[in-house]
């Protein structure tokens, strides 16, 4: 079933077609130039930039597998969570191509469908292929532990199908990725942060300072057990307003700072979330972890989680990690060869409670 898929829910503009699990085309117009000025997301450019791009951007992924509009059979498209403005343009979109081609038309969840990317496949995937993430080489058996990570969700999930998921711990303030954009945009790393201070990180001392963990395990008062919850908001302090306090070894070179901040701070985010993924695995007895999100690509994670050799950690290849049309039509087709539809009242949502805690 060819299924288009559409993905507005930020800053990045993608679609992409999807059929049987295979990726026919994947189109990802990225708006970090217009947003770069002000080293975050703005919203209201955001939105505008949809609505410039989106018709180039699905034309071009039915162009490049040679597809017309008439070859679509279902469209998918995600309805939250996100930017409101953002997804409005994605989903009214989405919604006017169905209506007029007379196809079903599904809406979903962003985070849903970053957790469905590790099983999509290219169409000539294979051993020698050279492709990365083909769904005959990796695609992970149910159940697994999914870790998301993004600029604006953290969670680990137990995922017991596509539809099928339980979230087990999340964060209670920041998302990792929010974490690494306002470190580096106080210090004036570059935007956006997360590859801007993987870069760096990699020429710095991760040992010059030593910043403190959150201690979340303990019940609250809410009689909800935290052990598997995130918090990036202490961290962000300590880099930011109480830099010399953790700082373990003095510079000679003052020049070389930035770098040892960055490798310390990257290594800190990155231990927050293996603690709570390692408590996870230890208490539920998956093995299986299947990473997704914009910081699913971070260096660091990558080589922290294969030196673990108890569990089997899959990726999606980088294109596939950040926003992408192709993980919200490989979901979208399963909803749709399902039965399931949604009804043209369907509107959009900013927020996902189910992904964001209150502590304590």
């Amino acid at each position: 079933m060819k299924v288009l898929g559409i993905e507005t829910s930020c800053d990045e503009c993608a679609a992409a077609v999807v059929d049987g699990g295979t990726i026919l085309s994947n189109v990802v117009a990225t708006q970090i130039p217009f947003h770069a000025p002000w080293q975050g997301v703005v919203p209201e450019i955001a939105s505008r930039m949809h609505t410039e791009w989106i018709y180039g951007v699905v034309e071009k992924a039915l162009k490049d597998p040679g597809l017309g509009p008439e070859d679509v059979e279902g469209v998918a498209v995600t309805a939250h969570p996100g930017l409101l403005g953002s997804l409005l343009v994605g989903l009214h979109f989405a919604k006017a191509f169905a209506w007029a081609r007379d196809i079903p038309f599904i809406a979903v969840d962003h985070l849903l469908a970053h957790l469905y990317a590790s099983r999509l496949r290219y169409p000539d995937a294979g051993a020698d292929s050279g492709k990365t993430g083909a769904a005959d080489i990796h695609c992970p058996d149910y159940p697994f532990l999914g870790l998301l990570v993004s600029g604006g969700h953290s969670a680990i999930c137990r995922v017991d199908n596509f539809d099928d998921v339980t979230v087990l711990g999340t964060t209670i303030d920041d998302a990792v990725g929010e974490a690494f954009d306002k470190v580096a945009k106080f210090y004036g790393f570059g935007y956006p942060g997360g590859a801007v201070i993987d870069a760096l990180a990699k020429t710095g001392d991760s040992g010059a300072f030593k910043f403190p963990m959150p201690k979340l395990y303990k019940i609250g008062k809410d009689g909800k057990d935290h052990r598997y919850d995130f918090s990036y908001s202490g961290l962000k302090t300590a880099v930011v307003n109480q830099l010399e306090q953790f700082r373990v070894k003095k510079k000679v070179d003052p020049a070389g700072d930035a770098r040892d901040i960055a490798a310390s701070f990257q290594k800190t985010a990155v231990g927050i979330l293996l603690r709570g993924l390692f408590r996870a695995a230890a208490d539920t007895g998956i093995t299986t972890v299947v990473a997704g999100g914009g910081v699913a690509a971070n260096s660091c994670l990558r080589s922290r989680l294969a030196e673990h050799g108890e569990l089997r950690v899959i990726f999606p290849p980088p294109e596939l990690c950040g926003d992408n049309g192709a993980m919200v039509a490989g979901l979208g087709e399963r909803y749709l060869l399902r039965g399931d539809r949604s009804p043209m009242s369907e509107t959009a949502s900013a927020r996902v409670g189910a992904f964001r805690k209150r502590y304590p």
